[in-house]
């Protein structure tokens, strides 16, 4: 039985490398039985086609060049992945086929489908032959024997009964893409996108379970990635929505596509080929997603005005163009969009009952939820005539607009456009990591704060997490009353359950706010980052992690364009993450940062004037809630170092933390043993600070715990530690549980730019965290 049909086009298996790659996923996601349709590689069917004008235009020079590039491509690759036999058959297989080729070009006899159906039958070929060097069981097979047309017609029956006897159930089935054969074993080609449709097919003769399409990019969004940096990701689109978008040009997914999957459960998921590890989009029936919003472009397209148009007609058209057709009724008449190429083609089928109402147009369509298409109408066009763009028609319908100008749209309309349009609307989940002092102050601010982000986003909370119990509801929880539906509904769950159900929510975008103080959290960091999910932490580990994992965690979000925030990791809520930023991207260059970062630590040096025993001055700390339950934890000054680091990273710095020095407050014996033992040696604590007030009171200083980084000539030195600062001096003065940064840069020479203020308490961090959350707000817009 077929669990899953793959499929690969022809950029997943442009080189060597890409084969190799495409093996490695076909590996991991494959079991027996299964199938893998490919297309022809990189540019091969392009290639083809020139073949085939070049022979048209009895071009014999060109005719004799493109044989020659196809056989060197086609050669390289069999060469760098095939051994022994299995490439010396491959070779000479190859050599047969362009010998013919060859022959029937010189006897006039070649014909345009068996030609372009060879890019396939090379890919197949070649995919299985080395999965089978890899010790997976696998065969090519030629879909011409799988399905069959009379007419342009499938005829399934026979076509199901193929797929019975020809696929393997104890093999993998590389099948061709493309093709298919009439009833005389004529070569049809399925047209564009058609290897596409052939997996679809495929999966539907064979009772498949899914289909997953592995393309070059991550899946379906709501406009073209690589013109819109900004474009959302979705992990559900519903196929009605999916069906329209290629009707309207959308390059993702073809009209025929989806119809083979019309009335079946098969699941059908668009992936990357080229990062595998990234979460799919799932194409849902309908009523299993909400509509989305898109913007779709389209570029030379004929407007034609037809009579009669029969719906049947439509698909005669789109198969005889090989194109998907969209057509609709604008004030009692018909109208067909046409790809300018095509036109002549639908206008000599239609026999006289076609006129050319625009031609050589380009435009854009907005596809959105029918509740919002009246308005987005009016703000489409009123944003293009702010841009001097001239529509020359407009058809609005119940779920999209069409504008249709004379203007290409560039990248920078297309920003704008997207930005005013499609980010309206659009849903933010909120995962809450973190239920302690800080997380219950943080929940009680949301409410005031949701209404400023409603102006924006639709913000749910979806989920509360503490320890191994969450509370998750993905339409939303009600944070009025989160303490009683958490005493109610709180479930314990494991890593797995949390990321399914993370990866299941249907937002457009999803963050992650870590408000806990767990390494064992913040390492499932990458697991959202592959679940597109932006993240926010006042927690410093991921920060500080070795950095090769966190260098990795800040590509793999580059990559996704998502967004990690962490400015409460450092100073609570003091802006030093924001200022340092500022001042880098601004053209400055910092040398120097020195400072206190530990409110506790602020707090006992501060205090600390020899009236008091230092030790007493600790209990007291712990007494009031200021340190960690040890404060050694606080003494040993693995806070501090931590966020130096961070800093020193956001400096742009490779550092490890342990190439920050650190000098603990307190002496080394104090280290070891439990906390009982530490306070029967507090003596030595107090011996210790003693010592080191007297020799600062010697040099009319005074103490402070601080941490400083310094770069000089490209050099740079980090320490944490005790030093002797002058009594004039800004460390001197400053407030008992406050942080304080001084700045030194090319700018802030000699006098240096300082931030000061509370570096601790519940409520500074939480006010902190929402600064963060409205940053992360503001730039989604």
């Amino acid at each position: 039985m077929v669990n899953i049909v793959h499929k690969f086009g022809g950029s997943s298996l442009s080189s060597a490398e890409r084969y190799q790659a495409v093996a490695n996923i076909v590996l991991a996601n494959t079991e027996q039985g299964d199938c893998v349709v490919v297309s022809a590689s990189g540019k091969t069917t392009d290639t083809l086609v020139k073949l085939w004008q070049s022979y048209q235009q009895n071009d014999n020079q060109a005719v004799s060049d493109i044989l020659l590039l196809i056989d060197n491509n086609q050669r390289a690759l069999i060469e760098q992945l095939l051994v022994s036999q299995s490439k010396q058959h491959a070779l000479a297989k190859l050599k047969d086929e362009l010998a013919s080729l060859t022959e029937l070009i010189a006897q006039q006899q070649l014909q345009e489908a068996p030609l372009l159906a060879h890019g396939e039958v090379w890919s197949a070929r070649l995919l299985a032959a080395y999965l089978n060097q890899l010790g997976l069981e696998s065969k090519d097979v030629d879909a011409r024997q799988l399905f069959t047309l009379h007419d342009g017609q499938l005829l399934h029956q026979k076509n199901q009964q193929s797929c019975s006897e020809l696929i393997s159930q104890n093999q993998i089935n590389v099948v061709t893409g493309f093709i298919a054969a009439d009833c005389q074993g004529n070569t049809v080609t399925l047209g564009r996108n058609g290897s596409d449709y052939s997996a679809t097919l495929l999966a539907s003769y064979t009772f498949a379970k899914q289909v997953s399409i592995w393309t070059d990019t991550q899946g379906v969004f709501s406009t073209d990635p690589r013109k819109v940096k900004n474009a959302v990701k979705y992990n559900k689109v519903c196929r009605e929505q999916a069906n329209l978008l290629a009707r309207l040009g959308n390059p993702v997914l073809h009209a025929k596509t989806l119809s083979p999957l019309k009335g079946s459960d098969i699941k059908l998921v668009v992936r990357s080929s080229f990062d595998c590890e990234a979460s799919p989009t799932e194409v849902v029936k309908e009523g299993y997603s909400k509509a989305k919003r898109f913007i779709t472009t389209l570029d030379n397209i004929d407007l034609l005005r037809v009579d009669k148009l029969s719906s049947g007609e439509v698909g005669e058209l789109s198969q005889l163009i090989q194109h998907s057709l969209h057509h609709f009724v604008k004030a009692g008449d018909t109208y067909l969009l046409v790809p300018g190429s095509c036109t002549h083609q639908v206008v000599s089928y239609l026999a006289g009952r076609a006129n050319i109402v625009e031609s050589n147009l380009s435009g854009c369509a907005v596809v959105a939820p029918s509740s919002d298409i009246s308005s987005l109408a009016e703000q489409t066009t009123a944003l293009l005539k702010e841009q001097s763009i001239n529509t020359r028609f407009v058809q609005q319908d119940e779920n999209y607009v069409l504008v249709l100008k004379d203007q290409a749209i560039d990248s920078d309309v297309l920003t704008l456009l997207h930005d005013k349009l499609i980010n309206k609307g659009q849903e933010l989940a909120v995962i809450v990591a973190g239920l302690g002092n800080v997380g219950e102050v943080f929940l009680t601010q949301l409410q005031a704060q949701l209404k400023r982000l409603s102006e924006h986003y639709e913000v749910k909370v979806v989920a509360l997490l503490r320890s191994k119990q969450m509370l998750f509801s993905a339409s939303g929880l009600n944070t009025d009353m989160w303490q009683e539906q958490w005493q109610n509904e709180a479930q314990n769950y494991e890593k797995e359950e949390l990321l399914t159900r993370i990866s299941e929510l249907d937002y457009e975008h999803k963050v992650i706010v870590d408000i806990t103080a767990s390494e064992a959290f913040s390492l499932l960091y990458p697991d959202f980052v592959e679940l597109n999910c932006h993240l926010i932490s006042a927690n410093k580990y991921a920060g500080t992690a070795a950095n090769s994992w966190y260098q990795n965690l800040r590509t793999n979000l580059a990559e996704r364009n998502l967004l990690w925030r962490y400015n409460t990791s450092v100073g609570a809520g003091l802006p030093i993450n924001f200022a340092l930023a500022d001042l880098q991207n601004s053209g400055d260059k910092i040398n120097r940062i020195e400072g206190v970062f530990s409110g506790t630590l602020s707090w006992l040096c501060s205090s600390y004037d020899g009236s008091v025993p230092f030790s007493d001055l600790v209990l007291q700390a712990q007494q009031m809630g200021y340190t960690e339950p040890d404060p050694r934890e606080d003494l040993s000054g693995r806070d501090m170092q931590r966020k130096l680091l961070i800093l020193a990273r956001d400096l742009g710095l490779d550092l490890e933390l342990d190439d920050i020095a650190l000098t603990p407050l307190m002496p080394e014996e104090l280290a070891a043993g439990s906390w009982q033992d530490f306070l029967a040696n507090k003596h030595l604590l107090d011996e210790f600070m003693t010592a080191k007030a007297e020799q600062a009171q010697v040099e009319n200083k005074l103490v402070r715990y601080t941490g400083a980084i310094t770069i000089t000539n490209g050099k740079v030195k980090a320490e944490v530690g005790l030093v002797n600062v002058a009594k004039d001096d800004v460390l001197a003065s400053l407030k008992p549980g406050d942080n304080i940064f001084v700045i030194n840069s090319q700018w802030y020479t000699d006098n240096a730019l300082v931030i000061q203020g509370p570096g601790a308490g519940k409520e500074v961090t939480a006010a902190g965290v929402h600064s963060d959350l409205y940053w992360l707000v503001n730039n989604l817009k």
